[in-house]
């Protein structure tokens, strides 16, 4: 029988979405619903399994820990692009990486989430509601706004819609911003300053890279208005985080709606988590019913593709 471990599951939904009982003539499966302590006790934990089922980039799959983990042959992730598997230490080793497909509106839902969250104080009244308050503070309305999109892909198009329906105006920054899909969608292409210094709203949508690793530093954080507010439902990276707590602190900035960040989970004590102009989710954009039963689905199709030798999205 093969083992396959599950990693990082933290709603425990491997067991609710999988019919585990249909596979047990082929698969031993064993779920990890915590996040591993560190490396050490990811080799301990993982030594004897053949497969990796994974998250994309939650466990890292670096250099150290796939050479440590003698039986593996497979690793099937989340998404066609996960920037935590070493893939150079896998092809080395013949382990075959497969990925699935994933649905792009959830996280652009999540960002109007956040966004109007924000703008309407949402946690605040939330909060205040269950103390017996009643109308504490004063929101803002969307419409004649400018939301600034840095990065104009599928989920930052989807954003962009939904911003016209708002009645918003809408304009865009990426360094490789195709100028006639802008103008398709009705956005306004800036140069990056410009952008920071005009928006109401500035939403997030790359991927990461080194060339957008701390895009956002204290140097962007001066740029933007003082009633701006930042959405990052993208990496954590992209946007400073220390830089972001200063400017929060210091209120440069009327605030921030996150669901990334540098390290997940965010530790208890971080000073994000103190922050009252701070709205935080704990990355949850992709974490959908939908998108989960497509992963753990498609991962089983994958590994029994591998075990016929016909491997399925396979990720070089």
């Amino acid at each position: 029988m093969i083992k396959v471990a599950v990693l990082d599951d933290y709603q425990n939904a491997f067991q609710q979405i999988v019919e585990v009982k249909k596979y047990k003539d082929k698969f031993d499966f064993k779920v990890f619903n915590e996040p591993f302590a560190d490396e050490k006790e990811a080799i301990v934990a993982l030594e004897d399994f053949e497969v990796l089922f994974i998250m994309r980039e939650r466990t890292p799959m670096n250099k150290t820990l796939i050479e440590s983990l003698p039986k593996l042959k497979y690793i099937m992730t989340s998404g066609m692009r996960n920037n935590a598997i070493d893939l150079k230490t896998t092809k080395k080793k013949n382990i075959i990486v497969c990925g699935t497909e994933i649905n792009p509106n959830p996280a652009a839902e999540i960002t109007w989430a956040l966004i109007l969250g924000l703008y309407r104080n949402m946690k605040q009244e939330i909060d205040n509601m269950f103390q017996g308050y009643w109308q504490t503070t004063i929101g803002f309305e969307l419409k004649g706004k400018m939301l600034g999109i840095i990065g104009l892909g599928k989920i930052g198009t989807q954003v962009a819609k939904i911003a016209k329906a708002f009645g918003m105006e809408v304009c865009a920054w990426s360094e490789n911003l195709n100028l006639s899909h802008a103008n398709e969608l009705g956005v306004l292409p800036m140069s990056k300053e410009d952008l920071l210094k005009n928006s109401d709203i500035i939403s997030i949508h790359l991927v990461l890279g080194e060339k957008y690793k701390n895009l956002i530093t204290k140097k962007e954080f001066g740029l933007m208005k003082k009633t701006s507010f930042i959405i990052n439902t993208s990496r954590g990276p992209i946007i400073n985080e220390n830089d972001l707590v200063e400017a929060l602190k210091d209120e440069k900035i009327a605030g921030a709606g996150l669901d990334v960040y540098d390290n997940e989970p965010l530790s208890q004590d971080h000073k994000l988590r103190f922050l009252p102009n701070a709205l935080l989710l704990p990355h949850i954009g992709y974490v959908t019913a939908e998108n989960y039963s497509k992963f753990y689905s498609q991962m089983i199709e994958n590994l029994e593709g591998c075990l016929k030798n016909k491997p399925l999205r396979l990720i070089s």
